[in-house]
């Protein structure tokens, strides 16, 4: 497991120390974080002691260091993933989380049957249709995965420090505190003596002893004392397992609710390998080209076969719970970082899960911990956070929807976008395509002119994913026009990107000519009048690919009452 994450699978780097770098552009010396002061709490005016010219420190609002751009007119940029569940299932609470920024519903199909998702997806698109807010569908398959089983008292046994315990691939076998069955029939040849076991979310420890493959049994000691209960996961770090991409139970979820739900995302559990995603889409038949395939790294497998898996996903999850039994927990963060900026360079969303506010469920604020691990996937370059036991079970889910979208707004203010564009354009290989090349051009023309705002026009929505990938600081809107992709499915698909705010193309946007730059001029009157993410005099870039001509274009928003200067 070292050498696999020593040298990077990701972008081939080794894991040598580098020296420390300086501050960023965004803070000078001068202005270092360690400086801040007069915070109090739930006060977001910070303020900030400088030393001027004379050597004497004075107080200055820091409104200026942490807001570059008016993120208040934009609201945030990054998108949120709620997990729904007994909480969050009725119509005004979904209309609640709607508003406080929800753009991904995810139905978790460990839990529940297909009647109860059913209802609460019915709900959700009644609160969708009453605020009138977009919001795509994910459903989370619950993918192939190893057990404990049944015990034969029903309740848990206590296990002992030094206790020797027999796993057992006879599943049907009732266990007790000395013999637990297992539901992998492999275990007893993929294990070796000297490897370890995790169990029950890896609060419990087992060392091999010995195999009989034979018998299919593992002899192995405790490392520590707990309580064991039926049907708990268990994890094998390191160990390449003999598992089916998709169960039978995936395949009927996948086949008789997502498809029969016209779902937008399929989070695949487990994806191990490219071929995988391959195997998903074959199963899916037709319905593949309509649905977005986002996969989960929660292995080491995965994360060895990582560009492989980017390259075939249409998005990716860092799925951090199974992934930090799989390896060393100091390694957590390095794995993030690195799938992350593969997934930038790509192009291809990536979306930070797991225990992102976890302390949520029962509180009403979140850990300091907490609220900075979100920052810093946002800081990292993901697309999208998302919440799982916060939302669906927890005590405050409205409060968690609206600190995270407080925290996603604060983290990108502070992003150096042009940083960050020079970053990725420096991967890409030359010659780009043409919608490529176009996008990075309309991203860089917006940094030059001062674009407040790019309007994409596309049929598929790759144009507006392709700007999103340069990270611009103005915010995308994507107009989803007709053609062989129903618009609504293209605009709610596009909600996991950074930055992108889709609305289907209206019949009068197209005027008398339904000409692209008419429906141009009419988005931007939208965005002035309706979003107000616009204002009078200011460079909107646009950007469309329709019919074989790519267009990229600079005008200035008019006044009410006024025409477009630029034609």
């Amino acid at each position: 497991m070292k050498n696999a994450l020593s040298t990077d699978p990701i972008d081939g780097d080794r894991m040598a120390k580098k020296p420390r770098r300086g501050l960023s552009k965004g803070l000078s010396s001068s202005k270092s974080l360690m400086q801040l002061s007069g915070v109090e709490a739930g006060d977001w005016r910070t303020e900030h002691v400088l030393e001027n010219g004379t050597g004497k420190f004075e107080v200055e609002d820091a409104e200026a260091m942490f807001r570059a751009k008016d993120t208040q007119r934009i609201g945030f940029k990054s998108k949120i993933i709620c997990t729904l569940g007994p909480v969050s299932r009725t119509v005004d609470v979904l209309e609640s989380l709607l508003k406080a920024g929800m753009s991904i519903a995810r139905f978790n199909f460990s839990h529940g049957s297909h009647e109860y998702h059913q209802e609460t997806l019915d709900n959700l698109r009644i609160a969708s249709a009453n605020t009138g807010i977009t919001c795509g569908v994910l459903l989370d398959t619950k993918g192939p995965e190893i057990r404990t089983g049944m015990l034969a008292g029903g309740g848990p046994v206590m296990l002992e420090c030094g206790s020797e315990v027999t796993l057992t691939t006879d599943y049907d076998f009732a266990g007790d505190a000395t013999k637990i069955a297992v539901s992998y029939p492999d275990l007893a040849k993929d294990v070796a003596p000297g490897s370890k076991i995790l169990c029950a979310d890896g609060s419990i420890t087992f060392k091999v002893i010995s195999c009989d493959v034979e018998k299919g049994e593992v002899k192995v000691t405790c490392e520590n004392s707990a309580k064991l209960g039926e049907r708990k996961n268990m994890n094998l770090p390191g160990v390449v397992v003999n598992l089916p991409t998709i169960t039978e139970k995936d395949r009927h979820d996948l086949i008789d609710w997502g498809v029969k739900n016209n779902v937008d995302f399929i989070a695949a559990s487990f994806v191990r390998k490219g071929s995988d995603v391959d195997y998903i889409r074959s199963v899916l038949g037709d319905f593949a080209s309509k649905v977005s395939i986002v996969s989960k790294v929660e292995n080491m497998e995965g994360l060895d076969n990582f560009n492989d898996i980017v390259e075939k996903s249409d998005a990716v999850m860092v799925a951090r719970g199974d992934l930090g039994m799989e390896i060393r927990m100091e390694q957590i963060f390095l794995a993030q970082k690195r799938m992350i900026k593969r997934c930038n360079y790509a192009g291809k969303p990536v979306v930070t899960a797991t225990q992102m506010l976890e302390s949520m469920t029962g509180a009403p604020r979140p850990t300091r911990a907490e609220a900075t691990d979100v920052a810093n996937a946002i800081l990292d370059g993901t697309d999208a956070v998302m919440l799982s036991g916060e939302t669906a079970a927890g005590n405050y889910a409205l409060d968690a929807v609206k600190i995270m979208a407080s925290i996603c707004r604060e983290a990108e203010a502070y992003v150096d976008n042009v940083a960050v564009y020079h970053q990725v354009l420096e991967q890409q290989s030359i010659p780009m395509g043409v919608i490529e090349s176009l996008a990075s051009s309309a991203v860089r023309t917006a940094q030059k002119v001062d674009a407040r705002l790019i309007v994409s026009l596309s049929r598929t929505g790759h144009t507006a994913q392709m700007i999103s990938k340069y990270r611009p600081a103005a915010p995308i809107l994507s107009v989803c026009i007709e053609g062989d992709h129903d618009p609504g499915s293209t605009a709610r698909r596009s909600l996991i990107s950074r930055g992108i705010i889709p609305v289907i193309e209206p019949a009068e946007w197209k005027g008398d000519t339904g000409h692209p730059q008419e429906v141009m001029r009419n988005a931007i009157l939208h965005c002035r009048d309706v979003l107000g993410v616009i204002r009078p005099g200011e460079c909107v870039v646009g950007v469309h690919v329709i019919q074989g001509e790519a267009v990229l274009k600079v005008v200035q928003c008019p006044s009410p009452g006024e025409g477009f200067l630029n034609n």
